[in-house]
């Protein structure tokens, strides 16, 4: 009989069955797939983003979606014992901006075979092609698993970490949410969350801003009565359908939440194309500088500050004529323009679905899960990890981070509390 089954070849799937091995037990993998590590592989645009290289409590600020859970498995595993375990590995790491954490080959390869050699190193036992019908319990506790084509393999522990539904071509498909309900767990809403924002503003659906990639601008997200919820600064992308890039997606989980809580359609964000400046310090700093060339057109003027297909949307919005030289334009419309480059209205009605996201909001409840140890408190010997949880932060190595972390913690129980 196995000691501990551990159900996914993802990040959290291979840590957890890492750290069970290291902790003495018979472990045997299982994916439903054709290879272990698809995500992984993937991750960070295919140069995976291991972790983030910041304090505890920054990682968390970085998880809006229930981070304050993880305090107890980074007691056991944290985002620097995740850096030492690959550097012990042979995966020498370096650090880009924010603190994130990749692979000095810019490979993420070199981190899926660094993992499948130490697990194999340790005895695991792997499945591939071998998909998990549901679980194999008694009134109190996990007794092994059922595979699909009818096969009961019977073992003391099980991890369940299948991923969410988002990217369901890695094998993330939803699978482990059923298993969770069928011993007594609770599955909150789930919700796409880092996912591109739709819109039907005019100049979305006319493309006129199609492709146009913008750089250092900032995007905050209000609610109907004008409260602000959120605001990040970095690089957004105009796409034919709305908006992504990072800002983009990290503002993506209040434009749901919005929706689902308010009787809107639509969600109003607003973009600052100078975020560095305040309003009067830019007008005064345009106007000076326009001031040395008062015949040339406010659309040639705007130009030298902003990609070349901004200024024509803006300048129409605020009520000047393209052609309008900078010396005949009328005060209210030139404090409309400057307000409109702090305050650009995009007005969002929805995401793309939760399949197109990077990651799943909602999961089995928390409330239900042993934080130190990932055990289920419904079940014993029943442990969970990764994505399939009710925990979902940013993009920028956080969500990996809650993988590896919850993973090695359930992992190392799952081996030692038999």
């Amino acid at each position: 009989m196995d000691d501990v089954i551990v159900i996914g070849g993802g990040p959290a799937g291979l840590m957890a069955a890492a750290a069970a091995a290291e902790h003495g037990a018979r472990v045997l993998l299982l994916d439903k797939g054709d290879k272990l590590g698809r995500k992984l592989a993937i991750s960070g645009g295919g140069r995976c983003n291991v972790t983030n290289n910041v304090s505890t409590e920054e990682i968390i600020r970085h998880i809006p979606g229930n981070g304050r859970f993880l305090y107890s498995p980074f007691s056991t595993f944290n985002n620097r014992d995740i850096i030492a375990f690959f550097e012990e590995l042979g995966v020498q790491l370096k650090e880009e901006d924010n603190g994130r954490m990749f692979p000095v080959s810019n490979d993420a390869n070199s981190v899926v075979e660094a993992l499948l050699r130490r697990i194999r190193q340790l005895g695991v036992n792997i499945r591939v092609h071998t998909p998990v019908h549901g679980l194999s319990m008694n009134k109190d506790r996990v007794t092994g698993v059922r595979l699909a084509g009818g096969e009961t393999i019977p073992c003391r522990a099980v991890v369940i970490a299948v991923g969410g539904k988002s990217v369901p071509h890695t094998g993330s498909t939803g699978d482990g949410y059923a298993w969770a309900i069928a011993a007594g767990h609770t599955v909150t809403e789930l919700f796409p969350t880092e996912v591109p924002l739709t819109s039907d503003e005019p100049f979305i659906e006319n493309r006129s801003l199609q492709g146009l990639s913008l750089r250092g601008v900032r995007l905050t997200v209000y609610n109907p009565k004008g409260k602000k919820l959120a605001e990040h600064t970095g690089d957004m992308l105009f796409t034919h359908f709305g908006l992504s890039g990072p800002i983009a997606l990290r503002c993506s989980q209040f434009v749901v939440k919005i929706l689902k809580k308010f009787p809107v359609n639509r969600v109003r964000l607003e973009l600052d194309w100078f975020p560095e400046e305040n309003v009067e310090a830019l007008r005064n700093r345009l106007w000076k500088e326009w001031e040395k060339q008062p015949k040339k057109s406010v659309k040639n003027l705007l130009k030298e500050h902003l990609p070349d297909r901004a200024p024509p949307l803006l300048l129409e919005q605020a009520g000047i004529a393209l052609q309008t030289p900078k010396a005949h334009i009328a005060k209210s419309s030139w404090l409309e323009l400057c307000r409109l480059l702090k305050e650009f209205p995009v007005h969002v009605n929805g995401t793309l679905s939760i399949e197109k996201a990077f990651v799943t909001g909602g999961g089995v409840h928390l409330k239900e899960i042993v934080p130190k140890t990932m055990e289920s408190k419904r079940k014993n010997g029943l442990y969970f990890a990764g994505e399939i949880l009710d925990i979902h932060g940013y993009t920028g190595g956080y969500n990996i981070t809650a993988a590896f972390s919850t993973g090695y913690t359930a992992g190392k129980h799952a081996a030692t509390q038999m």
